[in-house]
């Protein structure tokens, strides 16, 4: 598709069930060409979320929700044994994508969930339900992101500088995006915060992708390469750092885009804080530390060949392209969530957040009953 439309009035991920496919922006193509792609086999999903045409946790999400709804609505049987293995096949197929944010194997899961609760039901009746509840995460994550953008809006104040890295806007999810979420409020309530974007090396995802969505939207950005962070804090043009996450550890220790550590390392340093915006969804109790995270691994060739007609480095060099770091809880000032703002001890207000979750669960339960 031809870029005829500002990138903010397209969703990031969307379905189309009529035609059996997910829509999704194409982001390897921005900020040049705005190009919505539909996925419709594994295959095609599997590698738009590995290849990172879709990204971002919340997006990522999303498009698996969709991709296992779609895969299963086309599995041929009545029988629910036969029906459970293919799911549980293409379920683990689309979850070996990407081994880092924890969004993707949190939406297979729920998904699986609604199939093993209606196993005395029709198949056909299940594949409704699947449509529904990957519906649902799509809605919720606009819910969610909106609410932490209501709350993070709670930690600045008009003309606030705000420092961001990586993509954690609406790029990364279907509306608002996480740590962007407060910097869109902030805008139509004129608010006139001033943002810095790292590029983001190696793959530029706030040169191309954070810089793009914030310029359309009117907002003052002014893009940095990664090591000029410590000058503009210097300077003391920044008031807070704002990032998303891929993953948060039942410490508070939370593993983001490459060079989020530096950048909260130099924020200690100049006394910046720095919060994190974290959906639970993306919140692992289960995972101790950020030391037991699974960082992914990417190719050589992003760091050495992609942006570059001949290669920037010599042939044969070693190269260490890990796609996360783990930024230290201790460096982190709050983790900002959909149920409120968890700050140190986390291992405390974390679980006190997911006790206001399972409350407010509840109360929708009783209320729809």
């Amino acid at each position: 598709m031809e870029q005829t439309k500002n990138i903010m009035q397209y969703d990031t991920v969307s379905l189309d069930d009529e035609n059996n496919a997910i829509v999704i922006i194409d982001q390897t193509k921005l900020p040049g060409r705005i190009e919505r792609i539909q996925l419709r086999t594994a295959q095609e999903i599997w590698e738009a979320i590995y290849r990172l045409q879709v990204r971002g946790a919340p997006a990522i999400g999303v498009t698996a929700a969709f991709g296992i709804y779609l895969l299963a609505k086309a599995v041929d049987t009545q029988q629910y044994e036969e029906f459970y293995q293919e799911f549980a096949r293409q379920k683990e197929y689309l979850d070996s994508s990407r081994p880092t944010a924890v969004n993707l194997s949190w939406a297979l899961k729920r998904m699986e969930r609604v199939v093993l609760q209606a196993k005395e039901r029709p198949v056909e009746e299940i594949k409704r339900r699947l449509k529904e509840e990957a519906v649902e995460i799509w809605q919720e994550d606009i819910r969610v992101c909106k609410a932490i953008g209501e709350y993070g809006l709670t930690l600045l104040k008009p003309g606030d500088g705000i420092l961001t890295h990586c993509n954690a806007g609406k790029l990364a999810a279907v509306q608002y995006g996480t740590a962007t979420a407060p910097i869109y409020l902030g805008q139509e309530r004129g608010y006139g915060f001033r943002v810095f974007a790292d590029e983001t090396r190696p793959l530029l995802q706030g040169a191309r992708l954070t810089s793009f969505e914030l310029l359309a939207s009117g907002v003052d950005v002014t893009l940095i390469c990664d090591n000029m962070s410590g000058a503009v804090m210097r300077n003391g043009w920044v008031n807070a750092v704002l990032v998303g996450c891929d993953r948060v550890a039942a410490n508070g220790d939370t593993a983001n885009k490459i060079g989020t550590s530096v950048v909260a390392a130099v924020a200690k340093q100049y006394g910046v804080p720095v919060y994190i915006a974290a959906p639970t969804a993306t919140i692992d109790l289960h995972t101790p530390t950020g030391d037991e995270i699974v960082i992914e691994q990417r190719k050589a060739e992003e760091v050495t060949e992609m942006w570059y007609q001949t290669s920037m480095a010599p042939q044969g060099v070693k190269v260490y392209n890990p796609a996360f770091d783990v930024t230290d809880h201790r460096l982190i000032a709050g983790i900002v969530t959909e149920y409120g703002i968890a700050r140190e001890p986390y291992t405390e207000s974390l679980r006190e957040i997911f006790q206001r979750k399972e409350k407010e669960e509840q109360r929708k339960e009783e209320h729809q009953s």
